[in-house]
């Protein structure tokens, strides 16, 4: 076996979860099996093993492989630093800032790193299994195309499409998909999955065989709506939490314009004895929030500038005068300080932002990222936490001498003399059942008994019994051959 890829007709369709459940389907078959995007667009990333970043669709893909993620993974990771630009990382190291009208210009030196990615995947499994970007529809981007049909043709891999019927629409999807590729790409397409199918799945036979006779592709099954999805990480903005439980303890999160890693979160939303809420542009902060989390950002005096223009300065402010709690995540922790200075203009116009001024510390942007795993150490609890730091900037002051954790003996993050404002680089804190637990305890939440990565694996279990019970999951590893 080698390799097969699951393209999508439009953003969202599913793919992701898609290939997360069939590779760990593969994997219950007994094959060893990697995933694989050749170029992705999120802010949401992970730190690998080797020490870079790559989208976190696809660690959670490797984590249903039972693999460590690895930046071959995902070669090229486009991460949006404002409305036209975006940093552009190969193999887990950023290479450069790019406005999206210039990226077309270095795509076709991408190829090469993809195809070197994805060769070494390809002889250390018995199978990849490729995720596609966006939609092959989108031929105005076919020139220099890394993402979808331009990878499958020069890897030679069989393409499987998907629909999301959900969206209605999706015999269109199918159909126009077709017509718009040229012959040679339209060849690739070895067949099709219906997805996000809800109600009595049989009401929808005619329009399967009518997309089947229109466009010659072998169906290989409709899949219905798989609610599980909610408890695992999400990668993109339009996943984000929707907030959740109705526990006691409330919990606010300021959903930032270049809102980053906001998986942090997922592991708060699942507690019985928290209720979150996801404070949008335009809302305010409700006034009997217990703690308010800045979470982190891609650009963190842009997102500065955006929080005071919905009034969320003026929320915090009353917030902390009542009492509460707040928790800056990487860049939310930046944002708490006094300034932040960007001299070299890393993250947009060179110069300086006032923070909020609620933490005593400074930041100052610079050209090293810091990307790392790291073990560490509650202070306030002596337990023993894990996470992963991915940012640029350093940040210091007189708040740096009550540290919120110890990595390798040295503090880390930055506490107020009361206590109330947290700032930490740690991102994934939450992931670990133990310090969760000590974290709501010190600030009186009643947690539960939440086992949130056996809750994750049992998921993806699940999540790949789904896939063989309602496609010919035989019939598609076959394409591989």
């Amino acid at each position: 076996m080698t390799a097969i890829m699951i393209q999508g007709c439009g953003s969202n369709v599913g793919k992701s979860l898609l290939v997360a459940g069939l590779c760990r389907a593969a994997r219950a078959r007994g094959l060893t099996v990697a995933p694989f995007k050749p170029q992705n667009m999120s802010n949401n990333a992970a730190v690998t093993a080797d020490g870079g970043e790559i989208g976190r669709a696809q660690a959670l893909q490797a984590l249903a492989c039972g693999l460590d993620p690895h930046t071959d993974m995902n070669p090229v990771l486009l991460k949006p630093e404002s409305e036209v630009g975006s940093q552009v990382i190969v193999q887990g190291r950023r290479v450069a800032t790019v406005k999206a009208r210039d990226y077309a210009a270095l795509k076709p030196s991408l190829m090469a790193p993809v195809l070197e990615s994805f060769h070494r995947l390809r002889a250390a499994h018995d199978l990849v299994i490729v995720e596609g970007a966006g939609s092959p529809a989108e031929v105005n981007l076919r020139q220099g195309d890394i993402a979808n049909m331009g990878f499958a043709r020069a890897g030679g891999i069989p393409v499987v499409l998907v629909g999301d019927i959900d969206r209605g629409g999706v015999i269109a999807q199918m159909v126009g998909t077709q017509a718009v590729l040229d012959a040679g790409d339209a060849a690739m397409i070895a067949g099709f999955i219906i997805n996000k199918f809800r109600g009595d799945v049989r009401l929808f036979d005619d329009g399967y065989r009518l997309i089947a006779d229109r466009t010659g592709w072998r169906g290989f099954g409709v899949v219905p709506f798989f609610a599980g999805a909610a408890r695992l990480p999400a990668e993109d903005a339009l996943d984000l939490p929707r907030g959740g439980g109705a526990g006691a303890f409330k919990v606010a999160v300021l959903v930032f314009s270049r809102i980053a890693n906001f998986d942090d979160l997922d592991p708060l939303a699942q507690e019985a004895g928290v209720s979150l809420t996801m404070v949008h542009g335009g809302q305010v902060i409700p006034g009997d929030t217990d703690l308010v989390i800045l979470p982190g950002t891609k650009s963190t005096r842009a997102d500065l500038a955006f929080l005071r223009a919905q009034g969320w300065d003026v929320d915090l402010a009353a917030h902390v005068r009542r009492g509460g709690h707040v928790l800056g995540i990487c860049g939310g922790y930046q944002m708490l300080g006094r300034v932040v200075r960007d001299p070299d203009g890393i993250e947009g116009a060179a110069g300086e932002t006032p923070g909020l001024g609620l933490l005593e510390v400074d930041t100052v942007m610079s050209q090293d990222k810091r990307l790392t795993r790291v073990d560490a150490r509650h202070a306030a609890t002596g337990t023993p936490m894990q996470g992963y730091e991915i940012h640029i900037g350093r940040t210091s002051g007189p708040a740096c001498a009550r540290p919120f954790a110890h990595v390798d003996g040295q503090p880390e993050g930055a506490v107020s003399a009361d206590g109330r404002i947290i700032g930490s680089y740690l991102h994934g804190m939450f992931a670990g059942d133990a310090f969760r637990a000590a974290f709501l305890t010190g600030l009186g939440a009643t947690p539960s008994h939440l086992a949130y990565g056996s809750g994750v694996e049992d998921v993806l279990d699940r999540l790949a019994l789904h896939l063989e019970a309602h496609l010919d999951v035989g019939a598609l590893l076959a394409l591989a051959r």
